[in-house]
């Protein structure tokens, strides 16, 4: 009887691995357009889940292992830049947004400190503000979520 119980619990893990790999994998082939779509459940038969959202926060901010480089540079074009500042700042407003995420766009400000100070000054944008000001709607959507589920812990 106990070994039923422990071969499901095992069983149930490696199939979260599995879906954790199979998430992982399909993020890694997307373009900033489409990592920018599953963020906003905009792809129907993937849906964004918290794993997939630190996923694609992720790959923007780690470099390479084979190159070393990260996923923007100094000599990208400006829309590809642009593409990459939205697409956190859409994270961070996302429902499945985890501290986790929080972290990585604390990363994600330090590693591109000066992409984003240089893109600001070509092209007399405010993305630095921008930028930070989504980690305070990131901290305060995650506050809400907290908050709904203390309140539904209370109730049930």
């Amino acid at each position: 009887m106990l070994k039923k119980l422990f071969t499901k619990k095992a069983t149930s893990a490696s199939e979260n691995s599995e879906a954790e790999m199979a998430i992982k994998s399909r993020i890694f082939t997307m373009n900033l357009t489409d990592m920018k779509a599953y963020i906003n459940n905009n792809i129907k038969d993937f849906h964004v889940c918290s794993y997939g959202l630190n996923e694609v926060l992720r790959r923007v901010i780690t470099p390479d292992a084979s190159t070393k480089k990260y996923y923007l540079s100094m000599d990208d074009m400006d829309s590809k830049k642009k593409k990459a500042f939205d697409l956190f700042i859409v994270a961070m407003k996302n429902s499945q947004i985890t501290l986790e995420s929080l972290e990585l766009m604390k990363t994600f400000l330090e590693v591109y400190a000066e992409l984003i100070a240089d893109y600001d000054k070509k092209n007399k944008e405010i993305y630095s503000s921008r930028l930070k000001d989504s980690i305070n709607t990131g901290l305060s959507t995650l506050e809400h979520l907290l908050h709904f589920k203390n309140q539904r812990s209370v109730l049930s």
